[in-house]
Order: C-alpha cells, then sequence, then structure tokens
C-alpha cells in the first residue's frame, strides 16, 4: 500500500515540477564547456603567464625567494659558515639541503622562478610594443558631435572665419607639442603618448636587469687572496687561496696584472665609548698592468676598490703575521719568514695561528719535523690583568705565544692541509721537567728547545691584508636598467595622456562658434586648467565678439528628440579610439 502512495507521489511531483518550468520567466541556460585540447590549453597557459597578474605574482615570489638567500648561509659566499651551520644544527641541515636553501640563487625553484618571470615580461612587452608603435603612427580620433559631454569644455563666438579658426587651433596645438589634424569641422589633438612609451621602458630594463645578473651569474669569477706586507700577487689561478667562476667562465681569460702589499694604515678611536672603533683601513700598493706593464702607486679602502683590467680588487679585513726566525738542532736557519694569524676576536684582534717547520734536524742529522701552535695579541694587558687576550687592535703591546711540537707533520702524505692547523696525530708535544713547553714572547725574544733541537725566536710583527679580486660583466648593464627603470616609472606615473578637440562652425546668424573641449585618458585635475590656458591662448587669433547670439527656438514638449544611445558621434567612441 505505502508503495503505491510512494509512486502516485512521485510521478505528481515530475507533473508539478514540468508545470513549473513550463510557467516559469527565468531563462533556461544548457552550458557546454568545449573540450581544449593540447593547442587550446597551451594557448589558455601562455595568457595567464604572460598577464599582468601573474607576472606581478612572480616578482613576488622572487623577492620572497631571495630572504633565504640572505638570511641562510650560501655555500657560494662562505662555505665555511655553511659547515659550521650544519654542524650546529644536525635536523635543520637536511631539510635545508633538500630544498637548496645553502645555495638559493642556484636552486632548481629560484631558477625556475626567474626564468617564468623572464617569459611572462617579453610575453608581455612585445604585443605592447607592437600596439604602442600602431598607436604613434596613427592620428587622434576625429572629434564627438556633442562636445558638451566631455569633461573639460569652453564655448564661445567670434568674428574669424572657421577656416581661419582651425588654422591658427591647428599651429597653436603644434606649437604645444600636441600631435595635431585636421577632421571635418575640428582640429583633433593628442598628447602624452610618452606615457605609454615610460611604462614600455619600465618592462624592457626589467628585462635588462633580469638579463644582467644572469650574464654576471654565468660570466663572472670572483678569488680571495691573503697578502702580507712586502708581499705579491699576480692573477693567475695558482696564486688564489679561494677561486670560483660562473658556467661560462674561461680561466685562461684572466687579465694579466698584479700588485704589491707595500704597507697597511690602520688608525682606532682610542676613547670615548667608541674606543677601538676602527677609523682608517688602506692598503698602500703598487699594481702593474700586462705583461710588461709600468708599476702605478695606489691605495685600496672599503667600499673603493682598485678598479683594474675589468676587474675590481676590494679590502675584505685586515689582521697581523708574527715574523719569526726557527733555527733547528745544527744550528742551521731552517725558516725564516711572516706567518699570519687569523683574528678570533675581531674586536681587539686576538689571534691564532700555527708554524710548520718541515725540515729542520736534530743536532745528529736525523729528520726531526717542527710544528708550532699559538695566538698572538698586539696589545696585551701585563702581567697583573688576569686576561691574556688582547685589549685594543693597534700593536701597543704585541705578545706571541707558541707552544712546540716535533715528529711528523703529514707533509708527505700527499693529502692538502690547511697552513691554519696543526696536525697532531703523528707530533709530541716538547715536555720539560714533566711540563709542556710554551712561552710567551716579546719582540726579540728567543724560545730555546729541549735537547738542543733548536730554537724559535720572535722577531717583529708585520700586517697581511685579505682582497678579494672580483670579474662581474653584467654590473653596468644592471646600472643602465636601474636607472631606466626609474626614468620609466618616472614618465608612467607623472606624464598624462590627454585630448583636445577644438570644432569652428558657422552659427545661425554668420558668426562662428568656437568650442573646444579636452578628454584625458587618465585622471588628472589639470585637464581643466590646461584647457583654459589653450583657450586664452588662441583669443588673439579668434577674439570673442560683442553680438548676441540669436534666440534659441523653443520646442514643442511633445517633440521627438534625439536619443543619446542612437547618436553616431557619441563622445564615448573619442574616449575609446
Amino acid at each position: 500500500m505505502s508503495t503505491n502512495t510512494d509512486t502516485h507521489r512521485d510521478a505528481d511531483d515530475a507533473e508539478v515540477g514540468a508545470a513549473g518550468s513550463r510557467l516559469s520567466t527565468a531563462p533556461q541556460e544548457e552550458v557546454s564547456f568545449p573540450s581544449l585540447g593540447p593547442v587550446g590549453w597551451a594557448r589558455w597557459f601562455w595568457r595567464q603567464l604572460t598577464s599582468m597578474r601573474v607576472a606581478l605574482i612572480l616578482l613576488f615570489l622572487l623577492s620572497l625567494g631571495a630572504i633565504p638567500g640572505s638570511l641562510v648561509p650560501q655555500t657560494s659566499i662562505d662555505p665555511t659558515k655553511v659547515e659550521q651551520f650544519r654542524a650546529d644544527h644536525t635536523t635543520l641541515a637536511p631539510v635545508y639541503d633538500k630544498l637548496g636553501l645553502f645555495h638559493v640563487y642556484s636552486s632548481v625553484w629560484f631558477s625556475a622562478i626567474y626564468l617564468l618571470l623572464f617569459i611572462s615580461l617579453i610575453g608581455c612587452i612585445v604585443p605592447r610594443s607592437w600596439q604602442f608603435v600602431g598607436q604613434l603612427r596613427g592620428r587622434p580620433p576625429g572629434a564627438p558631435r556633442r562636445l558638451t559631454r566631455l569633461p573639460a569644455y569652453t564655448t564661445w563666438r567670434t568674428d574669424r572665419a572657421p577656416e581661419e579658426v582651425l588654422g591658427a587651433a591647428r599651429r597653436l596645438l603644434k606649437k604645444r607639442r600636441f600631435r595635431a589634424h585636421r577632421v571635418g569641422d575640428a582640429v583633433a589633438a593628442e598628447k602624452g603618448y610618452l606615457r605609454e612609451a615610460g611604462n614600455l621602458v619600465f618592462h624592457i630594463s626589467l628585462i635588462v636587469i633580469l638579463v644582467a645578473v644572469a650574464v654576471g651569474s654565468l660570466w663572472k669569477s670572483e678569488g680571495g687572496k691573503l697578502v702580507v706586507e712586502g708581499d705579491g700577487f699576480a692573477n693567475s689561478l695558482t696564486q688564489y687561496d679561494n677561486f670560483k667562476s660562473g658556467a661560462f667562465y674561461d680561466t685562461d681569460d684572466l687579465e694579466p696584472f698584479g700588485f704589491s702589499l707595500k704597507s697597511f694604515d690602520a688608525s682606532y678611536e682610542r676613547s670615548g665609548p667608541q674606543m677601538g672603533t676602527p677609523r682608517e683601513f688602506r692598503a698602500n700598493i703598487s699594481y702593474f698592468q700586462g705583461a710588461d706593464g709600468k708599476e702605478h702607486q695606489g691605495k685600496i679602502e672599503v667600499n673603493h676598490p682598485l678598479e683594474i683590467a675589468d676587474s675590481k680588487v676590494f679590502l675584505l679585513s685586515h689582521g697581523y703575521a708574527p715574523v719569526v726566525e726557527v733555527t733547528d738542532g745544527r744550528g742551521k736557519k731552517v725558516y725564516s719568514g711572516a706567518v699570519p694569524f687569523l683574528p678570533q676576536d675581531m674586536k681587539n684582534y686576538t689571534s691564532t695561528g700555527v708554524i710548520k717547520v718541515p725540515n729542520a734536524q736534530t743536532e745528529d742529522g736525523k729528520r726531526n719535523q717542527l710544528g708550532f701552535s699559538g695566538f698572538f695579541v698586539p696589545t696585551f694587558g701585563g702581567e697583573g690583568s688576569g686576561s691574556m687576550f688582547s685589549q685594543f687592535p693597534a700593536l701597543d703591546n704585541p705578545r706571541l705565544t707558541l707552544t712546540a711540537y716535533h715528529g711528523d707533520l703529514g707533509t708527505d702524505s700527499g693529502l692538502p692541509q690547511s697552513v691554519y692547523q696543526l696536525e697532531k696525530k703523528n707530533l709530541k708535544q716538547y715536555k720539560q721537567d714533566g711540563k709542556a713547553v710554551a712561552q710567551m714572547m716579546r719582540a726579540g725574544e728567543t724560545m730555546k728547545l729541549p735537547g738542543g733541537d733548536g730554537s724559535i725566536k720572535f722577531v717583529g710583527v708585520k700586517q697581511w691584508a685579505t682582497f678579494q679580486v672580483t670579474h662581474q660583466p653584467g654590473n653596468g648593464l644592471a646600472l643602465i636598467g636601474a636607472i631606466a627603470v626609474l626614468l620609466g616609472l618616472a614618465g608612467s606615473l607623472f606624464i598624462q595622456r590627454r585630448r583636445v578637440w577644438v570644432r569652428a562652425v558657422p552659427g545661425a546668424d554668420g558668426v562662428t562658434v568656437v568650442e573646444m573641449a579636452g578628454l584625458g585618458r587618465s585622471e588628472s585635475a589639470r585637464l581643466p586648467e590646461e584647457l583654459a590656458d589653450l583657450a586664452g591662448a588662441l583669443g588673439p587669433d579668434a577674439p570673442q565678439t560683442s553680438a548676441e547670439p540669436p534666440a534659441t527656438p523653443t520646442e514643442p514638449e511633445n517633440a521627438a528628440k534625439p536619443s543619446d544611445s542612437a547618436d553616431p558621434a557619441d563622445p564615448s567612441e573619442g574616449a575609446r579610439a
């Protein structure tokens, strides 16, 4: 029974629904989505990629992507800090490795954003450039039939003939750098085309900057070198302490030049709350360019590099190099020179370093390699200071503290070693009376080794400086692009595009009626002022007459009035042209 009732109810509902649909006045739309196919999807993707919205999104993503490159240590800049970060953050470092955060600017995701932005900008600019060329070749459109509808409008009557008025208006507008021509009974003029030119220059300049960055990354070279006073550097691959280059850079293209560090001048604040703050860092050098180049004198300061042979030599840091003389057990001088010590305290330059002497021998002629590790302080506080650390960065009271070792330095193994670390695996520390042999020395003092194995003398102190030699071919292009970006942006913001029409027709009484109207392609409060100025300038050639205008006949109330929508000369046509 219930089954039959449900069946009748469903039939009634279907019948009511059909009747309701026949009575409804709502339009019934059947939407069918066509299949795009591979070509259609490619066109859709291209239109999305070349839209301004996507270009702005990609530019924003590029800015976000550059943030990790500034916050996370980069392998290309400081591999030591990257290794230290890995050691300190054992959980986070693998995640950063997978995301490529230790080499952001060469990672796949950053390169993808970069290339998509490059393609997007080109896809935006090329069609707009052709459209702009077409606009430059075209002419301003003719005047609308009803100039009174335009936002800026003025009119007056004159005794001059329409041809005279239009000729004077055309000359005036051209003198004011308008593009003007005669169209029927009016002169059409337009000004401000450089607005769109500025917009195009802005976007083209962005492409120039992207190209400059790409060129600078692919053809760049960068190397560092530590030079002690009195030593020199030649621009060859073997002379660098570290060197890296772009994918397309050929090391055979290194320019022949070199320089020598004659002296280093450093001064510091001696009192006040900024005591110890550097006031002057200057490397006095002599340099040459070319195999037989003449030697020149120069100086390199912080943020004031030396430009030579399409490269720049930057001053990065400096420190101290104690000068020592080592005598072995035979009484023979086996080492003499300055040994750079690396600062551990960048404020007061407490520094550490090692001295390796692989060719020393004992008194009976047996091989006995010597090694010394220690630290150097430019200003020792004194025996009662309670600290072995430097108290000031200048060479006020230098001290060199060394601990002596002997045995096998490992220099004959063929494996690379750091000149700033001492491999102590096969070394034994000198001891005397059960105590390690270590001594703090002033300049001129000597530390003797037990068993007649020799001595080491602290002769004096030299300064060293680290230089970075950079070849970045895209810098000039990037600078040009940056300047063009600012100029293009200023043009697109401050140049206003506008159109002006001047119509002169004879009135019913034979007196010429002059109408002048203006239309801005963008919002501009100066358009009425400019139109008033043009009208005033045209006044001498079309002076206002004192004759009264004829009375306008009164139309019957039931007279048919022309519809605005039926007007073939709708002024909106001029606004859209």
